[in-house]
């Protein structure tokens, strides 16, 4: 697959009207299974904020809740501060997610969301969304899903961290795989916005664990490495892995 279509969801584009209706990533987002006239009214109250560079914040920790997002194209992290001011990541995000949502039922957002290259989102006012989802059934039934996916993710994530370094990281690759694959893009090929000790925050692992695995992996013909580009050489061998027993 070309390299420009292979990343296309991945990369901002020239800016340039976007609608609910015409929008590549609908399908994984909230006009999901609406009806014309209701992605209508869920377009009204969407907004477009200028892109986020990589390290910009799109919210932190403490900040009035006073929108939901929706990553339009790159990716982000999520993470809580520890006792020790240590960042804990706790998601990547890309294109079609939401985030936001933990922070419902409170007024303040709960974590802290960061781009790790540049991004787009989509802004929702959630006093505006939650009014509109008490009179669209398929939207609130969606937000529901949403909220019932990201409870599942975590509590899988959370299972885990039981599992040995090698298992952690397979996993993890073949996720991203399947994320990759459920925007129409390779799931074999595809590049890692986040860094190696990022990626071994998220799974509980040491920076040198993570390049370690890489290079076993690698030298085990599981995968290719060219900078953050990684292809996935042997995928049923990597979900075997990461399937097998602890």
């Amino acid at each position: 697959m070309p390299a420009d279509k292979r990343h296309a969801a991945t990369r901002p584009a020239a800016e340039s009207p976007v609608s609910c209706h015409s929008c590549s990533i609908s399908r994984l987002c909230l006009p999901f299974s609406l009806r014309e006239t209701e992605i209508a009214q869920l377009e009204g109250i969407v907004r477009r904020p200028p892109p986020l560079h990589k390290g910009d914040y799109l919210f932190r920790a403490g900040e009035p809740m006073r929108q939901v997002f929706v990553v339009r194209c790159g990716s982000l992290k999520t993470f809580l501060l520890n006792q020790e001011g240590g960042e804990q990541i706790t998601g990547f995000h890309l294109p079609g997610e939401l985030l936001g949502l933990d922070a419902l039922g409170t007024e303040h957002y709960l974590s802290y969301a960061v781009a790790l290259e540049t991004s787009l989102v989509c802004s929702l006012p959630f006093a505006q969304l939650e009014e509109l989802a008490g009179s669209i059934p398929q939207l609130r039934k969606q937000l529901l899903s949403i909220l019932s996916r990201e409870i599942h993710a975590e509590q899988e994530h959370l299972g885990h961290n039981r599992e040995s370094a090698e298992q952690r990281l397979a996993t993890f690759l073949v996720q991203l795989s399947q994320r990759h694959s459920q925007r129409g893009l390779s799931a074999q090929l595809f590049s890692l916005p986040m860094s190696r000790g990022e990626i071994g925050n998220y799974l509980g692992l040491t920076t040198e664990t993570v390049s370690r695995l890489f290079t076993r992996y690698r030298n085990s013909g599981l995968i290719r490495l060219n900078g953050r580009e990684i292809q996935l050489t042997d995928l049923p061998a990597l979900q075997q892995m990461g399937a097998a027993c602890a």
